[in-house]
Formats: structure tokens, sequence, C-alpha cells
């Protein structure tokens, strides 16, 4: 009996074992969730850089830029505006050209051109001759006799005027000797190609010249007068590939007033425009 009263008291311990600790209670489905929709964002983004052209992709890089509250290159899109806002700008980004007029006023001056082609009243019939001239000139219908390396001095466009082609140099290749208005051989080329084209089409013809912005210090600048000079010179050179002195219905200069790119010094901005006027 004294024996039973002093024997240790007997304790049982209960563990309670919690099941699911071989998957950790669930976190790694919201780790593979989240690899799964990074995933899917990859392979969105490589579609996307595959099926998107080079202007589109901007636009949509502009629509997710913080730091940008309009698109200052495109929409993205292919709709009306061929992908371009209606604040984009090629040849001004800085200030623009276009959007109310061709060459509006420094006060009523906009933030860019429309983005789309502005032809007016053009009629179809014209709007045709004119796209003709352009595939003809550019040789998208087929051969052309130009050279790769001379098509890319070449830009196209059609406007309330008509139709503008324009010839601008690059940093290796002036369309004219440097300081003059001795046109090089590339331009000789080129006024021959426009002469070829002239002769599909009865529309009057207009030059004008654009030279790139000389720097403050020199104290004499003479934009105005390479411009007009280069103008002329091209002028020249169309009359004497077969263009008829008839059809030229004005020779401009306009200095540094329209540069094409941002730099107002920048090679770019060397060029010089043919305006087939329409009707």
């Amino acid at each position: 009996m004294s024996v039973q009263a002093n024997a240790r008291p007997i304790i049982i311990k209960r563990k309670k074992v919690v099941g699911g600790g071989g998957h950790h209670g669930g976190a790694w489905k919201v780790a593979y969730a989240d690899f799964v929709t990074a995933m899917m964002a990859f392979f969105m983004l490589m579609w996307l850089l595959n099926a998107t052209t080079e202007k589109q992709r901007k636009g949509i890089a502009d629509y997710f830029s913080p730091t940008i509250p309009i698109n200052r290159v495109s929409g993205g899109g292919d709709g009306s505006f061929g992908g371009d806002s209606v604040f984009s700008e090629v040849t001004l980004p800085q200030n623009g050209t276009g959007a109310s007029s061709q060459r509006p006023t420094e006060s009523k001056q906009a933030r860019g051109e429309t983005g789309a082609t502005d032809t007016g009243d053009l009629t179809a019939e014209q709007e045709e001759v004119f796209k003709s001239v352009e595939a003809r000139l550019l040789g998208k219908g087929g051969e052309t006799k130009v050279m790769d390396n001379d098509l890319q001095h070449i830009v196209t466009r059609i406007t309330d005027e008509g139709l503008v082609i324009e010839l601008f140099a690059l940093e290796d290749t002036p369309l004219f000797v440097e300081g003059t208005d001795t046109p090089t051989p590339l331009l000789r080329d080129l006024s021959r190609l426009i002469a070829d084209a002239t002769r599909t089409v009865k529309n009057n013809v207009a030059v004008e010249g654009h030279v790139p912005a000389q720097p403050i210090v020199i104290a004499e600048r003479a934009t105005w007068q390479s411009s007009v000079a280069r103008a002329n010179a091209m002028r020249v050179l169309l009359e004497q590939t077969g263009v008829d002195s008839q059809r030229i219905a004005r020779v401009t200069g306009h200095a540094d007033r329209e540069p094409a790119v941002r730099n107002p010094m920048a090679v770019r901005n060397n060029r010089i425009e043919i305006i087939f006027l329409r009707d």
C-alpha cells in the first residue's frame, strides 16, 4: 500500500501533428502563380516585338512611360492616323511645323504635324497619279534605275500642295560641295531620276532649298543666300536633264528656318525639296 503511494505519476503527452507541412502551407502556389504570370508577360513581350513595327513599338513604350503625358512619337496603332498621334513630329520635334497650316506663324505654331497625310481637296485621279509617280520614283512597282544607296537620300509625301520629293544629305554623302552650290555626282544622279519622273505627269514643279543653321559665333551667316543658290542650282539641273523651264513654277530658299531634325546644325537639314504641284 505504501509502495503504491510513493509511485511516480505517469504523464502522457500528446503531440499535435500539423498536416500539410510537406507543401509549406500552400505558399508554393503563390510563387508558382507569380512565375506563370512572369512567363506570360515574357512571351507576350516576345510576340509584340515580332508582330509590331518600330513606330508602333515606340508608341507602346510612350503609352507606359509615366513621364510623357502625351505620346511624343505615335499612338502605336494603324488606324486613320497610321500609327501617329496628332502631336507626332518628325521634321521638327521641339516646336512643330504643322497641325494648323503648312507654314504657320510663330504665334500660331502648333506642337506637331497632324500625323495624317493632308491631301486637301485632291481628287482621286490626282492622288492616284501622285502615288504612281511615287512608286516609280522609289521602285515600289518593280525595278528602279536608282541604286539602293541613292534611295536612302529620298523621302516622299503627299501634302495639300502636291507630291513632295525630299532629297537630303548624309554625313558622308553630301548633295553639294561643302560651302558652295556646286552639285555633287549624287545630286546629278538624283536629278536625272526626278526628271524621268516628271515625264509621267504634267504638273508644274516647285524647287525649295534648305540648309543647316550655322554657329552663332559667325559674324555673317549666309544661310539665305546659300539656300536660294542651291535651289536655283537644282532648277538648272532639272532643266538640263529634260524638264521644261515653263513647268518650274517657283524657286524658293528657306535658309535654316525649317530644320528637319531637332539639331538645327545637323547635316540632315541640308536638303532640297521638289514639289509636283497639284492642278
